[in-house]
């Protein structure tokens, strides 16, 4: 059994600092296709893990791999990949591996948004203004998954107010979590508002024009989660107009165009997509993969799949098809 890595890198990384996993590695970086890259051996390839921060332009060759079982990403988001999964194989995530960068982006962003850092770090000259404290700041943190509750206990130590909100009401040993159809009435009462969900249809567009109005002027909206869960159009307004604040790692679309607006706004917070793009992700990753990996080849249940599919550890009947 094969399970292909996206660079020598990863895998110069995998075999030295871990035991066996009970499979073959070889690298394919989907730069060209499998069986140009691999010859025969696509045959014997049972997983692939797809590139980080690249595009993986030869995912139609997956259709040539007949007995593959698994594509692991190494990014938390997954929307954009489902479409180039074949019939029967399980897609998994990296579940785990970012939230510690990306919750510490997150309280970074808010930081220097309330004490306008970017401001004194281009000024000339010495001023002593009064800036927002992120204590006692009412926060509305949007999503409740591991990301999100990695930035709550980050948030935890600075004295805020905090709520949450998730796709169904409930309770935690934090407290009460509201549901996502209570949003518009907590919006209007929030200073910071912090989003951390996946892009499902649900959540495209989940804040646009109607929604950012129920916010207080001077507010503050935090996208850690994916560009089009925000209307761009409308934020962009609101801010250029000076009644809202932005800090957004994610934009719709990206990159963000040079000449876009937003590059030019006071209350512009932007960073380039970079949350768990950190010196923690290496050890997270092949700490993952020296889990999953003896799965695949055990056939015990894999970790962290995100999409239905058939059962992965029976056999593929010829080359699956990937989604249009």
């Amino acid at each position: 059994m094969i399970v292909t890595l996206p660079d020598e890198e990863l895998l110069d990384a995998l075999v030295a600092h871990h035991p066996p996993l009970g499979v073959e590695l070889r690298v394919w970086d989907w730069s060209r296709p499998v069986r140009e890259a691999l010859g025969e051996e696509a045959d014997e390839v049972v997983g692939v893990v797809l590139p980080y921060l690249r595009a993986a332009s030869q995912w139609r060759s997956l259709a040539d791999l007949p007995r593959l079982r698994l594509i692991q990403a190494q990014s938390a988001g997954y929307d954009n990949l489902l479409p180039i999964v074949p019939d029967g194989v399980a897609l998994a995530n990296a579940r785990g591996v970012h939230d510690a960068s990306t919750a510490e982006l997150a309280l970074g962003l808010i930081i220097a948004a309330q004490r306008e850092l970017p401001r004194w770090a281009r000024a000339r000259s010495w001023e002593t203004v009064q800036t927002r404290a992120l204590a006692d700041s009412r926060v509305l943190i949007v999503g409740a998954g591991e990301i999100g509750e990695a930035i709550r206990r980050r948030l935890e130590p600075f004295e805020v107010d905090l709520t949450r909100v998730a796709t169904r009401a409930r309770d935690d040993q934090h407290g009460h979590i509201h549901g996502i159809d209570e949003l518009e009435q907590l919006l209007p009462s929030a200073d910071i508002v912090v989003l951390i969900v996946p892009l499902t249809e649900r959540t495209r567009g989940l804040i646009g024009a109607e929604q950012l109005a129920l916010l207080p002027d001077g507010a503050l909206l935090v996208n850690m989660a994916r560009g089009p869960v925000v209307d761009t159009r409308a934020i962009t307004a609101e801010v250029v107009s000076g009644r809202l604040r932005m800090a957004s790692d994610v934009f719709d679309p990206e990159p963000l165009p040079e000449d876009h607006p937003l590059w030019q706004a006071d209350g512009a917070l932007i960073s380039p997509h970079i949350g768990g793009n950190t010196t923690a992700m290496a050890p997270r990753i092949l700490a993952l993969l020296a889990d999953q990996l003896p799965r695949l080849a055990d056939g015990r249940p894999l970790l962290h799949v995100v999409n239905e599919r058939a059962d992965p550890a029976a056999p593929r009947a010829g080359a699956a098809r990937p989604a249009p």
